[in-house]
């Protein structure tokens, strides 16, 4: 109260001079501080062995101290989701910054903020063959499905793997037919359909799935047998599930997302080089029950790579661009990913 009485008794032109003062060193404080905040990574994963690299990452703390030699301390949450769907949901609602998914929703997200959030690909989590696993023993091929089964999915029409099942369809009866099979998808999570694969008694008897949940389907049931392999119907191997985020977010925490990468690149040269070191490292931050043998089988295959930059996504692209699921014509898979060093090899 004093400090007024003394303020309003000042002289005029010493009054100016002092808010004039205290104008400049409110400026100046402004001016120090940070124009965006970085230091606040929320990233949002799925179930299974393709989010390996980020289970390293979170194991082996790579991120924070990728930041910490930018000089930034960063604070990360990991957030578990099921589905494509949920997954670009949180992202577009701001619940999380990192979202981790198939290419599908990838494409589907990109195309939804094209001109608005720009949402795009940050890397990639490796290449992985998905397959779809049947425990009916009439079904040989995709042909051999009828309206009686059922085929669990993580998301309907929009995971990679609905995607894939309708590249599949389309190679089987022709465009047109793209979505032939859709009728007979079920959105489940993961470890829900494994248990319905392996234990036979329930009307989900397909589950297009990932690693490892496929191979404990295959070991699990001696029904269980593989209808559909993910690089035949991509022509070769490919990246599976990988990670994207707003042009808003890359932006503005530009320490942060660097960080983010060269975290990934590390896990991916650390997965590659010592496997065994990885699996206990899933068996630990999953808290997974899985047997570590098999576990080693799925990471030492060789069709699995583990690698940041995307590969073989721009077909699935085209395709999806040829049936109507997205409207915007990428012209490479440039469009859809960040322009960043560590993924300028991709395709």
């Amino acid at each position: 109260m004093l400090y007024l009485q003394r303020l309003f008794n000042t002289p005029r032109r010493n009054f100016l001079s002092l808010l004039l003062g205290l104008s400049i060193a409110s400026a100046g404080l402004s001016a120090s501080l940070p124009a965006h905040a970085e230091g606040r990574l929320h990233i949002a994963q799925q179930f299974g062995i393709v989010y390996l690299l980020l289970n390293v990452a979170q194991d082996q703390k790579l991120i924070e101290k990728h930041g910490k030699k930018k000089g930034v301390e960063i604070d990360v949450e990991w957030i578990k989701l099921s589905g494509g769907a949920s997954v670009n949901d949180a992202l577009l609602s701001g619940s999380v910054d990192v979202a981790g998914a198939g290419v599908g929703p990838l494409l589907t997200i990109w195309n939804r903020t094209h001109g608005k959030q720009n949402v795009k690909g940050v890397a990639s989590l490796g290449n992985f063959p998905y397959y779809l696993v049947s425990n009916n023993p009439s079904v040989k091929t995709i042909a051999d499905f009828t309206d009686k089964d059922r085929i669990a999915l993580p998301a309907v029409t929009v995971s990679v793997q609905a995607r894939v099942l309708q590249m599949a369809a389309s190679k089987q009866w022709g465009e047109k037919e793209f979505n032939r099979l859709d009728k007979l998808t079920q959105t489940l999570p993961h470890p829900d359909a494994t248990a319905a694969i392996i234990a036979g008694k329930t009307e989900i008897n397909g589950h297009f799935g990932n690693p490892p949940f496929q191979d404990q389907e295959l070991a699990g049931n001696p029904n269980a047998h593989i209808v559909l392999n993910s690089y035949d119907v991509l022509g070769g191997a490919g990246s599976a599930t990988v990670l994207y985020a707003t042009e808003k977010f890359r932006n503005d925490n530009p320490k942060t997302y660097a960080a983010f990468v060269e975290a990934l690149g590390e896990a991916a040269k650390f997965t590659t080089a010592n496997p065994e070191a990885a699996a206990d490292i899933y068996l630990r931050i999953n808290k997974s029950n899985i047997d570590r043998n098999l576990l080693l089988k799925v990471i030492k295959n060789p069709q699995v790579e583990f690698k940041i930059t995307p590969q073989n996504t721009f077909g699935l692209a085209q395709f999806l661009h040829r049936i109507g699921a997205i409207k915007n014509q990428p012209k490479s898979w440039r469009d859809y990913f960040f322009d960043d060093a560590a993924t300028a090899q991709g395709s």
